[in-house]
């Protein structure tokens, strides 16, 4: 087990199987050091965590939304790194995307949720340059959609 791992395991969070795509495309793709992560939906044991933030979900809610995106970029990111977590060298940016009523405005404040998750299990590491953009809609009508840019060694 990594050490990132074992970190993990302390904030008790277990990876799961990294998500399949559910289209015409791939879920990561290496380009030299770089790993670069589809967009990760919003999901947890239940299922498909879907609404409307502002609408059918307050921020804290589409934060732990967020929170869940961050765990399956990472499960994405073992997939890459053929099961070493600890190939990491850091988290070089997320581009977070939120279900948004039209006078919804604390898109920052949800994706802040994955940002203090990947600080918190992956100390400097974890901070990263990001994007927080509200949209009307996101596939399959989830809440959070995320992807990353990771630096691998």
């Amino acid at each position: 087990m990594s050490a990132i791992e074992k970190k993990l395991t302390e904030l008790g969070i277990h990876l799961p199987e990294a998500p399949a795509p559910a289209a015409n495309y791939v879920p990561f793709v290496i380009s030299g050091n770089l790993v670069h992560i589809s967009g990760q939906i919003s999901q947890d044991a239940n299922g498909l965590v879907k609404g409307r933030l502002g609408d059918t979900m307050a921020a804290e809610a589409g934060a732990a939304a967020a929170k869940q995106c961050a765990i399956s970029l990472l499960a994405q990111l073992k997939a890459a790194c053929d099961g070493d977590l600890d190939r990491l060298k850091r988290v070089v940016k997320l581009n977070g995307f939120v279900a948004s009523a039209h006078d919804f405005h604390e898109q920052p404040k949800v994706i802040n949720g994955a940002s203090d998750f990947l600080v918190e299990a992956l100390g400097d590491k974890g901070r990263h340059a990001r994007s927080a953009v509200g949209v009307a809609a996101l596939p399959l009508g989830v809440a959070v959609e995320i992807d990353g840019i990771f630096e691998i060694e």
